[in-house]
């Protein structure tokens, strides 16, 4: 009679030999994967860290945990060589060695002693009792390590991604509120004496206790993905490092309107001159354009480019004046009307340069029209129709030489495009009008 309990009926060798092929690679995968914990930089971190609160709590039974997991490796790693050694005895197994690897390959045979901590801390997954010592099948043994792994690993890799994330924002906001209070002492925005001085204090202090939380705690400060169980789902907590970002940033315009009283007109005129530039030099380029556009495309109406208004220059000489004169009642008004007249010209110049390269843009729409057909017919194994070739080379002439004529490259490209449609048996490409022909019924 076969063994039949546990193990069920013996295996023959081609079932040991595929079950042993089979242990074997997950003997392989699973050291990777405990090898590869074992080095990771979170871990590591958690073992040098004076943990606090629930990351203490659950380090504590995640290193016990990895404890047991290496237990049942070393464990599953002997089974594994005792099966593997028995199946070595022979190239032809007897029965009574197959009864054996029968029950060393799904039998109950594989004892794990573990210490007495590590027993007690690890959790007790599957229903297991904790006891100093468990009989399991390799089967089993793997699940259990599996799952000591998956959970251990999310501890791990979640404290991880909490001190990569946070203590490097926080730092960068704490060097941006030491900027800040400098800049605050120097215009008299102090603790005591303003609002905003006040606040950078308490962000100040908020800032360094929220620190030393995230490195001391780091899971306190972790969101779980709703309904993932991959190790790591989530993301961190940045809802108090959002808040004071958002506080300091309000303090940094409080500053800002301190600073305006003393340094808006200067600040003012260098941008207002930087607007009329751009502007300049945008209606410079419209000029140089439109003279591409009348070489290069055919009957086509191409507007006239305006200079620059010389009134605006001659407004900021006269500001200027005012601002070195200290007439300040006189330079608020001139400049609130020359920021708003100088934002007006730079987009009048904007749009005279989209205008005046408008028939760029459509010849280039339709060179990219013409040449994605053309890939799709290839695609399609008529790249050699002779008739597709003369129509393709008839638009391609017009599209690429100069002056381009738009309406008939247009037309020679629909032309294009309903003779491949035909011979790809899709929809016929209407023209710029519909599916009537353009010159009308008649003509």
């Amino acid at each position: 009679m076969g063994v039949t309990d546990p193990a069920g009926p013996v295996m023959d060798r081609d079932e040991v030999d595929r079950a042993l092929a089979r242990l074997g690679a997950e003997h392989e995968a699973i050291e990777t994967s405990l090898l590869a914990l074992q080095d990771h930089a979170g871990r590591r971190l958690l073992e040098g860290a004076e943990l606090t609160g629930v990351t203490k709590e659950r380090w504590t039974t995640a290193e016990a945990s990895i404890t047991l997991l290496w237990a049942y490796f070393d464990a599953y790693t002997d089974a594994l060589r005792s099966a593997r050694d028995i199946r070595a005895r022979r190239r032809w197994s007897s029965r009574d060695d197959l009864v054996e690897l029968t029950e060393l390959l799904r039998g109950e045979s594989v004892t794990v002693a573990g210490s007495a901590s590590a027993t007690a801390n690890a959790p007790t997954l599957n229903g297991g009792s904790g006891k100093l010592s468990e009989q399991f099948t390799l089967a089993t043994l793997v699940d259990r390590m599996n799952e000591l792994y998956a959970t251990s690993l999310d501890m791990v890799v979640t404290a991880d991604a909490v001190w990569s994330a946070l203590p490097a924002r926080i730092d960068l906001l704490a060097a941006e509120l030491q900027r800040t209070r400098r800049l605050a002492h120097s215009v008299g925005v102090r603790p005591g004496e303003h609002p905003a001085g006040d606040d950078l204090e308490r962000i100040t202090r908020t800032l360094t206790h929220l620190r030393a939380e995230v490195v001391s705690d780091p899971l306190a400060y972790w969101l779980p993905a709703q309904g993932s169980s991959a190790p790591g789902g989530g993301r961190p907590d940045t809802t108090v490092y959002d808040r004071e970002a958002r506080a300091l940033e309000d303090v940094r315009r409080e500053i800002d309107a301190v600073l305006t009283v003393r340094q808006d007109a200067e600040q003012r005129l260098v941008k207002l001159r930087d607007v009329l530039s751009r502007a300049d030099r945008t209606l410079a380029e419209a000029r140089t354009a439109r003279g591409e556009v009348l070489a290069k495309i055919a009957a086509t109406e191409v507007p006239v480019v305006s200079g620059p208004p010389t009134v605006l220059q001659e407004q900021l000489a006269t500001a200027a004046e005012y601002r070195r004169q200290a007439q300040w009642h006189r330079l608020s008004p001139l400049l609130e009307s020359l920021e708003q007249k100088a934002e007006d010209e730079l987009l009048r110049a904007r749009e005279s340069l989209t205008a005046v390269t408008a028939p760029l843009a459509v010849r280039a729409e339709l060179r990219g029209r013409l040449d994605a057909y053309k890939a799709k017919v290839a695609r399609h194994g008529l790249a050699e129709d002779p008739f597709l070739i003369e129509r393709y080379d008839a638009a391609r002439r017009m599209l690429w030489s100069a002056p381009c004529d738009l309406r008939v490259a247009e037309q020679a490209v629909l032309r294009y495009q309903q003779a491949a449609a035909e011979l790809l048996g899709g929809p016929r490409v209407p023209g710029p009008r519909g599916p009537e022909d353009r010159r009308g019924p008649g003509s």
